[in-house]
């Protein structure tokens, strides 16, 4: 049995009028109204194949909590049961009808899922299956929802579709085996079948209608875009005039987020750059350099981007693996061990488009089924049994915070050494360091981050209201440098989530004479402050002795009490006398407090 192999990507908001009385809407549940925002992140969740239950849990329980933007789910249309024990992933990109009941659940658990998931925030991308409906060398009939099909006379009852409303040889076709030969041919790739699955006639008016109508019963339920599957095999005017035909979101009432999947290696209307017109592109390149940089100098980095020859930032969506790169060896995976990991933990905080992060379930053969009753419906997702959440990860899902805060800030005080250990901020927000190499490495460099006593995300969780953090912290000294050690494989990152909203500089001087090897600092009642916590007070600077001074990066208009303390040789400390200092931090700008011990 051969397979449609699937990538994909992009993301753009798709423009046009609504064609009028085009759409004949399929009967679907209505989602219920969202209680609940956008949570405002990018970042997306690719849960391959959780079935609906499990996906809903995980957007109320993980995703919402920890700010990812987005879920990706599997294709909610029905599909073909194959007539054999074993369930191969891939049934689920065989069509059969347009009506929502599937392999991952039925069109009223799709509609509660997808409104759990805005209830925490975070939007649904729903994987749409445009191209083609099942294989031509099928001898199965039966389909998990129940739609009634005979692919090998073009029959499929549900979506109203026959022999006419599929490419065909000779007048379409210019293979008598409809097989594409030359992938650089535009005929070919777009009007023949994509190992064997049976391509639409997406010209047609027929085939357009019904197209736009299942995406409207999934805009119906509540979905917030699409992952157009198999994308470069349809015709960008085919592709524009169904998305054409599409309703605004009911959630935000903005037009459908769309990334779509085009395999590079194609040349001229056929490379990724031709297909940005109907959204963005999913970033195979972006992947595979992933993979080749961390088999091999991640200090290569530094320049990584548009001059490699990715898509425009603006124009695309980055991974390091998915469902069919993981299996064909082109990208890293589960399988790659740190790597792997690592390279999540630099997709996030590099930042240079919309990242996804990839979870699924565990195989051995490349068709394994994911875990699944014995009718073939996908079972609930244990991440301990069967199934890899790398988006459960602890450096990973709270990278996506960090990625959040450094939104729109550039990359700065890079730092490597020469292989396989490198550091960056992101602006003034973010700083982090990934240690590729098999040993640990101490480093001191700048962080780009204000003076301050700072939690190490990819060992603890921050709790961004107290500023509490179960795992180890970083001090930052007044200059901006910090002595780190980074584990072997592994990383450190640092972020103040008050960053990214209302902050001030706050430069704190005091007049105060010391003997040789004190060391004075300020500690005070909020996070980045040390929250009266001396291990974690900020040390201040004697460039100017006998005043210290240091800038902290503080809550906008907040109440804050502080105290000096200097620091012995031994360790002991010594608290400056009297009552506590206490102010308020302005609205914006920098203020300074000129104190005396």
């Amino acid at each position: 049995m051969k397979r449609a192999r699937r990538r994909g990507r992009a993301a753009l908001m798709v423009a046009g009028a609504l064609l009028s009385g085009a759409v004949l809407p399929l009967s679907t549940p209505t989602a219920a109204h969202a209680t609940t925002a956008p949570n405002g992140g990018d970042v997306i969740a690719n849960l391959f194949e959780w079935n609906w239950p499990s996906v809903a849990n995980e957007c109320t329980t993980v995703l919402g909590p920890k700010g990812y933007g987005a879920v990706e789910v599997a294709p909610p249309q029905d599909s073909i049961r194959l007539n054999q024990s074993s369930h191969p992933w891939w049934e689920v990109y065989q069509p059969i009808g347009y009506d929502l009941n599937s392999r991952m659940g039925t069109a009223a658990q799709f509609a509660s899922m997808v409104t759990a998931c805005h209830n925490a925030g975070v939007k649904v991308y729903a994987d749409a299956v445009l191209n083609h409906m099942a294989g031509n060398n099928n001898t199965s009939t039966d389909s998990y929802g129940g739609d009634t099909f005979n692919s090998a006379n073009y029959s499929y009852s549900q979506p109203g579709y026959s022999s006419s409303d599929f490419h065909a040889y000779p007048a379409n076709c210019p293979d008598s085996d409809l097989s594409i030969n030359d992938w650089n041919n535009v005929q070919q790739v777009q009007e023949c079948d994509l190992s064997n699955l049976e391509d639409l006639y997406t010209e047609s008016g027929h085939v357009r209608q019904a197209e736009a109508g299942y995406l409207n019963s999934l805009v119906s339920a509540g979905a917030d875009g699409f992952r157009m599957d198999a994308a470069k095999h349809i015709a960008q005017a085919d592709m524009a005039a169904i998305l054409s035909q599409v309703h605004n979101t009911s959630w935000t009432n903005s037009r459908p987020y769309v990334y779509q999947e085009v395999i590079p290696g194609s040349s001229g209307s056929l490379a990724p750059g031709a297909f940005e017109s109907n959204g963005s592109v999913i970033e195979f390149t972006y992947a595979d350099d992933l993979k080749a940089q961390f088999t091999g100098s991640i200090a290569n980095l530094k320049s990584f981007g548009q001059s490699w020859g990715l898509e425009p930032p603006g124009s695309s969506t980055s991974m390091v693996t998915n469902h069919d790169t993981e299996r064909n060896g082109s990208t890293l995976n589960y399988k790659s061990g740190a790597p792997y990991i690592l390279a999540n933990l630099f997709e996030l905080a590099w930042g240079y488009d919309v990242p996804q992060v990839y979870s699924s379930f565990t195989w051995t053969n490349s068709d394994d089924s994911p875990p699944a009753d014995a009718n073939g419906f996908v079972t609930n997702t244990d991440c301990s049994n069967g199934w890899f959440c790398t988006h459960r990860n602890q450096g990973i899902s709270n990278m996506v915070g960090w990625h959040n805060a450094t939104a729109g800030q550039s990359v700065g005080n890079w730092y490597d050494d020469g292989s396989n250990l490198i550091a960056f901020s992101r602006g003034n927000r973010g700083w982090i360091a990934i240690n590729n190499e098999s040993s640990a490495k101490t480093v001191t460099v700048t962080t780009g981050l204000p003076a301050g006593s700072y939690c190490d995300v990819i060992h603890g969780d921050l709790t961004p209201s107290t500023g509490a953090c179960s795992g180890s912290t970083v001090t930052v000294a007044a200059n901006g440098t910090a002595t780190v050690t980074v584990p072997a494989m592994d990383a450190v990152a640092l972020y103040s989530p008050s960053a990214a909203a209302g902050t001030v500089g706050q430069t704190f001087k005091v007049n105060e004479t010391t003997t040789y090897g004190q060391n004075v600092f300020v500690v005070g009642s909020v996070p980045a402050l040390g929250s009266w916590n001396t291990s974690q007070a900020i040390p201040l600077s004697s460039a100017g002795y006998p005043v210290w001074n240091g800038t902290v990066t503080l809550p906008a208009n907040t109440y804050v009490e502080y105290k000096y303390l200097i620091k012995n040789p031994d360790g002991s400390v010594v608290w400056e006398p009297g009552s506590n200092k206490y102010f308020t931090t302005g609205g914006s700008g920098n203020a300074t407090n000129n104190d005396s011990w």
